[in-house]
């Protein structure tokens, strides 16, 4: 009788999960897309069905990031709304946040459940500990996150249905420990699969029919540690592009962010010679003085930064070259910012994402004196923001009356519809549904006031 009581019970949870309605929400990177939209394909696999955030649900799953500056505040809001949306669902928070600081996290209002880095994939079960907690009037919120040291395995992900591109993530975790960084903290080793494990999810991504695969990590650039973090293998990022670029299905693949000491010259020319990876990079800088550097424990110093983009555009022109910089670091005197603006308008870069130092917990530059006042920092970040918008716009400029293809995608904004072209130019042509997902030649016309390239179309479109 054990067995014919199991079944049942397999047979009674099955059923009061089907059609139980989810809502996924994601803060921060690429790969935290490419793990939502993983934690959402198991669930749906497990009966549950998936809505818009916006609607009402049985279960509110927040995926958060510890590096955007107000976490607590953003996950907060997050909750109130899911929650004026459904009062009677059960709150979920999982990522990087919820691995950092989970009794924070328990102690907001209606969440229910907070699951570390290293329970989230196996959420499908802990959600039936939630409701067997609610048949048993058990308000608590549960807490379930071990410590980070004790993360032992490497999931893989993608992203799938809200682009035409995919977001895979083939690398988790990281070892440098940068001074003012909580990731390793929040993820764990450096770790990732095999190449051909790798592969083998690549080509499940390439039967959806996206037509664009972005390659996402913690640190991209060091794909090839053992699934447990311990120790590194005979495989490496240079080696897995190379076989990437094999399957036939994937039209374009696109590298995120790759650190400069591990992004080599035979990637740079593996990328300039290929017909698949687009000509693409983006590459944390964080600062250009060398003394800041090295109070932030990076890898580098400018040198070499600067060698790595010279040579880039030494064999791709047209390339795109996207930078990360942090501004207010501790010890950042005015003149040390200042060689960073220098440096990088220098720099025959193409946009810059800019970040305001915040304190975080558990890191060393807490201990780094002295504090950049506030109305400097943001000062700062207005400058290198205006920078960025000079440099986008003279890289654009450089393109008009140029050919290129672009992948559209789907939004219809009053008429007019957008897509990106091989080395990340932004084109807008009028709104034509048979260009969805497809690739186009176009002609790079005129710039907007919008942060975009008004284009005209020279292929029609086939859907594939």
């Amino acid at each position: 009788m054990p067995n014919l009581h199991h079944h049942f019970c397999v047979i009674f949870a099955a059923l009061m999960y089907y059609n139980r309605k989810i809502a996924l929400y994601t803060l921060g990177c690429k790969l935290n897309f490419s793990e939502t939209s993983a934690i959402g394909r198991v669930l749906v696999e497990n009966g549950f069905q998936k809505v818009e955030f916006g609607e009402v649900a049985d279960y509110y799953i927040i995926n958060t990031c510890s590096v955007t500056q107000n976490a607590d505040k953003e996950t907060k809001q997050i909750v109130r709304s899911a929650l004026r949306t459904n009062p009677e669902a059960k709150v979920i928070v999982v990522g990087c946040y919820a691995q950092l600081k989970p009794e924070e996290i328990a102690n907001i209002p209606g969440v229910n459940m907070v699951l570390g880095a290293n329970e989230k994939f196996k959420i499908n079960e802990y959600i039936q500990q939630l409701e067997d907690n609610v048949m048993a009037s058990d308000s608590r919120t549960m807490v379930i996150a071990g410590d980070i040291n004790d993360v032992n395995f490497y999931s893989d992900a993608y992203s799938y249905g809200e682009r035409t591109r995919s977001f895979l993530k083939v690398q988790d975790g990281c070892d440098y420990f940068c001074s003012f960084c909580t990731i390793p903290l929040a993820r764990g080793k450096s770790r990732s699969g095999t190449i051909e494990q790798t592969l083998q999810t690549a080509r499940k991504v390439a039967q959806t029919g996206v037509k664009e695969i972005v390659l996402t990590g913690v640190n991209l650039g060091d794909f090839g540690k053992t699934a447990d973090g311990n120790e590194r293998t005979d495989e490496n990022f240079f080696q897995l592009i190379q076989q990437l670029e094999k399957i036939e299905e994937v039209e374009r693949w696109r590298i995120s962010s790759i650190e400069p000491n591990l992004l080599t010259n035979d990637i740079i020319s593996f990328v300039a010679n290929s017909d698949k990876f687009m000509p693409h990079f983006h590459i944390p800088l964080q600062s250009g003085s060398d003394k800041i550097l090295k109070l932030m424990r990076r890898k580098y110093l400018r040198k070499l930064y600067a060698d790595r983009i010279e040579f880039i555009k030494s064999v791709m022109p047209h390339a795109c070259i996207g930078v990360d910089v942090i501004v207010g670091f501790p010890g950042e005197t005015q003149e040390q910012f200042l060689e960073t603006y220098d440096f990088i308008n220098g720099l025959d870069v193409s946009y810059l994402h800019v970040f305001t130092y915040s304190e975080r917990a558990n890191t060393r530059a807490l201990n780094i004196k002295p504090i950049v006042p506030q109305a400097d920092r943001k000062e700062r970040n207005k400058m290198l923001r205006i920078l960025s918008e000079k440099k986008r716009h003279k890289f654009y400029s450089e393109h008009l009356n140029t050919e290129r293809k672009a992948l559209f995608e789907s939004e219809n904004d009053s008429g007019m519809m957008y897509g990106f072209t091989d080395n990340y130019v932004k084109v807008a042509v009028p709104y034509n549904e048979q260009l969805v997902n497809t690739i186009q030649t176009v002609s790079l016309d005129k710039m907007s006031d919008f942060g975009y390239v008004n284009a005209s179309q020279y292929e029609t479109a086939e859907r594939q």
